[in-house]
C-alpha cells in the first residue's frame, strides 16, 4: 500500500468518527429542540465554510457560474432536507438502528445509476442489491410483533441521499468539486433559513455550546473528506465509511443507552457487506482489474 493510499483510507477514518461525534451531538440537541432550527444553524456555519474556502482557493467567480443552476440547486436543497430526515430518524428510532438501515444508500446508489445515469448494473451486483435489502428485512423484522412506522424514516433518508449522491456525479460532468461543493451550503443555508426561520425557540448556554461543536464537527468532517479524496481514490477508501456505523453504534449503547439487538447486528452486517461488494464491482466496471 503506497503512501498516499494510507493517509487517504486514514483520512477517511478520521472523517468517519468526526462524522459519528456529528451525529451524536444532533441526536442530543435534537430530543431537546425541533429539528428544523438545528439544522438551520448548522448550514449557516457550513455557508460561511465554503464562501471562504471558494474565496480561499480563488474559484469564486466560477462558483457562481455553474453549467447546470437548476440541478445544483435541486441537490443542495434535497441534501438539507436529506439531513433533516436522518437527524429526526435519529430522535425516533436512535442512532444504532437508524445507521444501521441508513447504510444501505450505496446499494440504492448501484440500483438507480442505470435510469439516472445511463451506467450498466451486471447480475452481480444487482444480486448484492437484492443480499443487501434482505439485510434490511432483517433489521426492519416486518411481520414480527408491531412494525414500527418511524423505521421507515431512516430508509426515507437513505433513499434522499442516494438520490443526492447520483446528481452529484450527474453535476460532476460538468462543474467541478468546489463549484458543487459551493453550491451545497450556499442552497442548504437559503432552504434551511426559509423553513427554520418561523422554528425559532430559545436555547439554554450549554447547549449552545454544543451547537457550536456540531457546527464544527461537521466542517471538520467535509474538510477531512476533501483531503482523503487529494490522497486516494473514492472507490478505495468508501468501504472504510461504514465505521461510522461502528462509531454510532458504540455512542448509542454507551450515551445514550440503547440496544445493540442481535437482528440489527446481523442485518448490518448483511448489508454493510453487500454495499461493499457493489463498491467493489463499481471499481472494476470502471477500470478492469487486470
Amino acid at each position: 500500500m503506497d503512501q498516499n493510499t494510507r493517509a487517504g483510507i486514514l483520512l477517511m477514518i478520521g472523517a468517519t468518527f468526526v462524522f459519528a461525534m456529528q451525529d451524536g451531538i444532533s441526536r442530543h440537541l435534537g430530543g431537546a429542540y425541533n429539528v428544523w432550527m438545528i439544522v438551520m444553524i448548522r448550514y449557516w456555519f457550513f455557508a460561511a465554510f465554503v464562501i471562504w474556502l471558494t474565496r480561499r482557493n480563488g474559484g469564486l467567480r466560477n462558483a457562481l457560474r455553474p453549467a447546470r443552476p437548476y440541478l445544483q440547486v435541486f441537490r443542495g436543497a434535497l441534501l438539507a432536507l436529506e439531513i433533516c430526515v436522518t437527524v429526526l430518524s435519529f430522535v425516533l428510532l436512535g442512532l444504532v438502528e437508524s445507521h444501521a438501515i441508513f447504510a444501505c444508500y450505496p446499494l440504492l446508489v448501484a440500483a438507480f445509476s442505470g435510469p439516472v445515469l445511463g451506467e450498466t448494473v451486471g447480475w452481480r451486483r444487482w444480486l448484492a442489491i437484492g443480499i443487501g435489502f434482505i439485510g434490511i428485512l432483517v433489521i426492519l423484522q416486518p411481520g414480527v410483533g408491531v412494525f414500527a412506522p418511524e423505521a421507515i424514516v431512516p430508509l426515507i433518508g437513505a433513499l434522499m441521499f442516494a438520490l443526492y449522491g447520483l446528481l452529484t456525479r450527474l453535476a460532476a460532468k460538468t462543474d467541478s468539486t468546489q463549484t458543487s461543493f459551493f453550491w451545497t451550503g450556499i442552497v442548504g443555508a437559503v432552504v434551511m433559513t426559509a423553513i427554520g426561520a418561523s422554528f425559532w425557540e430559545p436555547m439554554i448556554a450549554r447547549d449552545w455550546a454544543w451547537m457550536a461543536l456540531l457546527c464544527v464537527t461537521g466542517v471538520l468532517g467535509h474538510w477531512l473528506l476533501i483531503k482523503c479524496y487529494e490522497f486516494a481514490e473514492a472507490s478505495t477508501v468508501q468501504p472504510f465509511a461504514y465505521l461510522q456505523l461502528v462509531f454510532v453504534s458504540i455512542l448509542g449503547v454507551s450515551l445514550f443507552g440503547e440496544e445493540l439487538r442481535t437482528n440489527v447486528v446481523i442485518g448490518a452486517a448483511i448489508v454493510v457487506g453487500a454495499g461493499i461488494f457493489t463498491l467493489i464491482r463499481s471499481r472494476r466496471a470502471i477500470r478492469p482489474i487486470v
